[in-house]
């Protein structure tokens, strides 16, 4: 049976417009409210709450990290896309020095001396082009490299490497936690959506799958972080607390 050119312009044109128009992602929290997570189309951050439940995945399409120090990157800058606490704090201090920052660290291209930290398993670096590293183990050398290379670098408790998950387990407690992950050849920002037991948050990364996770520092006042949507507007992660004021050091990404 043949079809009318205008019947089939009309058909074609239904087609489209069912092709192009994206429905929200929709996720039910513990208090039974509901979140609505848009697909993040043409947003400098792309949001991912459906790969496993209970994580929120963040996906910077970034051209450049660098580790910010002392204060936390301005929302007024339109090239950051998104940064989160990296490194451990050392201490409550009021007044910034890198000697405060858990681990040897590298920023602008310049490496700091930091406090000793045990907890330190591995370690991320990006060589400021194209190439990032995540090691597991000591992590100097490192550091060496990518500050040469004029890029960044920070220690951090390992969760995964090469797929595999690191025992035992370092820590307990429930909390929101963090990791920052290498995904399918892209870097990417791992949250729990609600208070879970470390073990728990560990298995929820390994659901996820990533190559491998790297922890980021956490807790009231040092999950305060931002992303900035399509639109340039900021949304925050988790808000400022009073303990934000003694945060030390952020992984930052901009567009």
């Amino acid at each position: 049976m043949r079809i009318k050119s205008h019947l089939l312009i009309t058909v074609l044109q239904a087609l489209l417009l069912c092709c192009c128009t994206l429905t929200p992602k929709q996720a039910m929290d513990h208090n039974g409210k509901t979140d609505v997570m848009p697909y993040m189309t043409g947003s400098p951050v792309q949001v991912d709450d459906t790969t496993v439940a209970g994580l929120r995945i963040y996906y910077p399409q970034f051209t450049r990290i660098d580790l910010a120090f002392g204060t936390m990157p301005s929302k007024q800058d339109t090239s950051v896309i998104l940064c989160a606490e990296a490194a451990f704090t050392h201490e409550l201090l009021d007044e910034f020095s890198h000697s405060n920052i858990d681990g040897d660290h590298v920023g602008g291209g310049k490496r700091y001396k930091g406090a000793d930290c045990l907890d330190n398993t591995g370690a991320f670096a990006w060589y400021g082009d194209t190439t990032w590293e995540f090691v597991h183990g000591e992590y100097g050398e490192l550091l060496d490299s990518v500050a040469a290379a004029g890029g960044m670098g920070f220690g951090q408790a390992i969760i995964i490497h090469d797929g595999e998950a690191i025992r035992p387990l370092w820590r307990d407690g429930s909390h929101h936690y963090r990791a920052l992950c290498e995904k399918d050849g892209k870097l990417c920002i791992a949250d729990s959506r609600h208070q879970v037991e470390y073990d728990e948050f560990v298995k929820m990364l390994e659901l996820f799958a990533p190559r491998h996770a790297l922890y980021l520092d956490m807790g009231s006042g040092w999950n305060h972080s931002w992303w900035r949507d399509g639109k340039g507007q900021v949304i925050e992660i988790h808000p400022k607390a009073e303990k934000s004021r003694y945060c030390t050091n952020w992984i930052t990404f901009y567009r």
